[in-house]
């Protein structure tokens, strides 16, 4: 569902660039800039329709996009993921679609010699250092130190691997990969990331 203008304004959120300019970037998306919304906007599904994204939910559309391979990631599309809600921006429109109240995304790349700065996971933009590896993966909520992931997973093509958690949590991520180790606190209460690149393994 498209979100009011006024609902916007509310999220602390950043706004994504322009696909013109965001292209430039590499790495996660930085910019706040906003794009143009004029009265010949195509619909929200014609839009997910020329996205590749036709029919698709927020849930839907995040783990499509996270899972494509690195070099079928579309240039024209700028898709990142905020605590409750998914942001598409093309060149001209920009559509939101709105996550489930009971999950958040939370999307990990533990590195080991070279990480970025990220905060708000751009699918389509983010790259990792560690793409196709196996890495164990444990996600504990602090408050009732319950396992909410609980397995051994392979990182996406981009070097992240994702995960839906309950929202409003707050605890650990442990990563273990070919012997090293790491691990950071998290929360997916009060608009926290959605993007973990500080697990160094050592």
């Amino acid at each position: 569902m498209i979100q009011t203008e006024m609902r916007r304004a509310a999220k602390p959120r950043r706004v994504i660039a322009t696909a013109a300019l965001t292209l430039l970037l590499a790495g996660c998306a930085t910019d706040d800039s906003n794009p143009g919304a004029g009265d010949d906007q195509a619909s929200t599904a014609e839009f997910l329709s020329e996205h590749g994204l036709d029919g698709m939910d927020a849930v839907e559309a995040i783990d499509h996009l996270d899972r494509l391979a690195v070099t079928d990631r579309p240039s024209d599309l700028m898709a990142s993921v905020y605590p409750d809600e998914l942001v598409l921006a093309g060149e001209a429109q920009e559509v939101t679609l709105d996550l489930p109240e009971d999950k958040a995304y939370v999307s990990i790349a533990p590195y080991v010699n070279t990480t970025h700065d990220c905060f708000y996971h751009s699918l389509t933009t983010c790259r990792g250092e560690l793409g196709n590896e196996e890495v164990d993966v444990q996600v504990t909520d602090s408050a009732t130190d319950e396992l909410v992931v609980d397995e051994q997973a392979m990182t996406f093509d981009n070097g992240f691997a994702g995960f839906w958690v309950p929202s409003d949590i707050s605890g650990t991520i442990d990563i273990t990969h070919e012997g090293k180790s790491g691990s950071v606190e998290f929360s997916t209460a009060d608009y926290g990331a959605t993007c973990i690149t500080d697990i160094r393994l050592s």
